[in-house]
């Protein structure tokens, strides 16, 4: 096992709800990641995210009443994914921010902008109060069942990122009675675009659209749970559905060029299998690929749209007349749908006809990946948080 941010053995020392000294370590921190943002851009909305205003307002939310003391849950064991490698900051945040003590096992495939934030998050401990590092840790190690058994066994709380996979073998390892699972399991994730909302936009919405998308598609190789799949044109005759997606697809292809962004030869070949798979099973009607980072798919059935990922850069296209129309298709699964030229009052009727079936997060085209508080329609503060209720 190896340590990579604070100590092998966590002491039983007390942290509070909003903390100070975790308040002032994560602003500390939250300027180091911001400092670092050019190189990797996803630290800059982690950076934000972590800014002493934004923690303030975190704190407010966990705050007791005259009738309802907050405390932290306990111990907390995070079980992050390697496929978004900063994820796990989050979620360790909030629970810190919540008073808890926290070990976090970071995945041994973690490279790149995971390894800068230990790095900053090393660099900002010796400006933090001891007790930072005597009650937070983040260790990597193998498939060890002991240890894992060790960390469930020693928690209150344990949360799981991953795949269904991965949530049915953590849960393996027994929990003590009074402790429970916080899990995130597979999650497929949606893009609309209004038709008649894109034709009626100027020049510099639909360049803006076009960067949102991309930003929310690309930048974990469209494996992020909250990364679109299918683009579902709505509105509009068939004929313009077209027309927008003739326009939307070369754009998209302008800013996945001039953003470097690649696809490998081994992702290119993956994506190609996966697409002539939906084509020969008929779930597609034709397959385009104008260039390597971009494949779209026609889909036979809107209601078949895939939810598995199919490749970085491999967008299906479905044209439907109505948000309505998407209603039946969503289930629990479904957890971001994003949206561009829509309505206020369109998106509100549609959240109110999916009443709860499905789709957690109806957020802008560039908003997909930003990380809030409401995760997956849990309240994270609330579940890093236990309440003791008063009355006289």
């Amino acid at each position: 096992m190896q340590i990579r941010f604070g100590s092998a053995e966590l002491s039983d020392e007390r942290l509070a709800v909003g903390d100070p000294r975790v308040v002032d370590f994560l602003g500390k921190f939250s300027r180091k990641l911001l400092a670092v943002s050019r190189r990797h851009p996803e630290l800059g909305s982690l950076g934000f995210f972590l800014r002493p205003a934004e923690l303030q307002r975190a704190v407010a939310r966990m705050a007791s009443t005259d009738n309802t003391y907050v405390f932290p849950r306990g111990n907390v064991f995070h079980v992050p994914p390697a496929n978004v490698d900063t994820i796990f900051v989050y979620s360790w945040a909030l629970s810190a921010l919540a008073g808890n003590h926290n070990v976090v096992r970071i995945s041994s495939r973690s490279a790149g902008a995971a390894e800068t934030v230990l790095e900053a998050l090393n660099a900002t401990l010796p400006e933090a109060d001891p007790i930072i590092g005597r009650t937070q840790s983040m260790i990597t190690y193998g498939r060890d069942d002991a240890i894992t058994a060790r960390f469930s066994a020693w928690c209150d709380l344990r949360v799981i990122w991953g795949g269904d996979a991965a949530v049915d073998a953590l849960r393996r390892h027994p929990l003590r009675p009074s402790a429970r699972d916080l899990t995130f399991p597979d999650r497929t994730s949606w893009a609309a675009l209004s038709v008649p909302g894109w034709l009626a936009s100027s020049a510099e919405a639909r360049r803006g659209a076009v960067v949102g998308f991309a930003n929310d598609a690309y930048w974990f190789d469209q494996a992020a749970c909250s990364s679109p799949r299918t683009v579902f044109l709505v509105g509009g005759s068939p004929s313009q559905a077209e027309a927008v997606q003739a326009e939307f697809l070369p754009a998209l292809g302008e800013v996945v060029a001039k953003r470097g962004w690649v696809v490998d030869a081994a992702m290119a070949v993956e994506k190609r299998v996966n697409a002539y798979g939906l084509a020969a099973s008929g779930a597609v009607s034709a397959i385009a690929f104008p260039e390597n980072a971009v494949t779209s798919l026609a889909l036979a059935d809107p209601s078949d749209a895939p939810r598995r990922w199919i490749g970085a850069g491999a967008f299906p296209f479905a044209h439907v007349a109505s948000l309505a129309e998407l209603v039946p298709a969503m289930n629990r699964q479904d957890q971001t749908f994003s949206h561009f030229g829509f309505a206020p009052a369109e998106l509100r009727s549609f959240a109110g006809a999916l009443a709860g079936r499905g789709v957690d997060r109806i957020v802008p085209f560039g908003s997909a990946l930003t990380f809030s508080s409401v995760w997956d329609g849990y309240d994270l503060p609330r579940e890093f948080t236990r309440l003791t209720t008063l009355e006289t």
